[in-house]
């Protein structure tokens, strides 16, 4: 009889060593596993770089489809939502005028031409034409100068997207214009670069602007 007590006791001891052998091990898998998640780096969109220089800072991306509506939720945001949430620097959620995007990312890059007015070739003053009367469904016509002259100014506190801003580049009158987005950034047909998203707080921007107007 001692003899089975002693067997059976022996396997009871196995068996509880092994249930604590799995549960370390589960332990250990588990906090490998948190740690392995909380080091994971943020990703970011796949073909998007950015440079800058005194001038200017020039953006390079893949290019996204429209097919998704905006959404005010994060979790059903489309790429194209997130895209220019980064390039405005801006947070997704209130990136929602698809058709103003969807204008922007179709003219992207093309070329500057003194006036110009087709994707082969466009001026600043033509872009921002075309750009209120697609999107804004504002009648706008007219030269840098002369749209200065016609719109109303407005500060910087006061404004929002589809204003335009001028800019004197070393002229007497105002001689380039672009159509204001949010949070300091906006798009024009530039002489370097084409059409472009820049922002207002660039060294080369700011000693040019001279302020802002909006066309009713």
């Amino acid at each position: 009889m001692s003899g089975r007590n002693g067997l059976i006791w022996a396997i009871g001891i196995f068996l509880l060593t092994a249930s604590s052998c799995s549960v370390i091990k589960n332990t250990s898998t588990a906090k490998k596993s948190s740690t392995t998640s909380s080091s994971r780096s943020p990703e970011f969109l796949d073909g998007f770089t950015t440079s800058s220089n005194a001038k200017a800072t020039s953006v390079s991306y893949a290019k996204v489809s429209f097919s998704q509506a905006a959404s005010t939720y994060v979790e059903n945001a489309p790429l194209w939502q997130f895209k220019y949430a980064q390039l405005l620097d801006v947070p997704v959620e209130t990136v929602l005028n698809a058709n103003l995007f969807y204008f922007i990312e179709d003219w992207w890059g093309t070329p500057y031409q003194l006036g110009g007015r087709s994707k082969s070739g466009i001026d600043c003053s033509n872009f921002a034409n075309q750009l209120l009367t697609t999107v804004f469904r504002i009648n706008a016509s007219g030269t840098s100068s002369g749209l200065y002259d016609k719109s109303k100014k407005v500060s910087n506190e006061q404004m929002k997207a589809g204003d335009l801003v001028f800019f004197k580049i070393n002229q007497a009158q105002v001689s380039h214009v672009g159509v204001y987005l949010d949070n300091s950034k906006f798009v024009h047909a530039s002489t370097s670069s084409g059409v472009m998203i820049s922002d207002l707080n660039e060294t080369y921007w700011k000693k040019y602007f001279v302020g802002a107007g909006r066309i009713n």
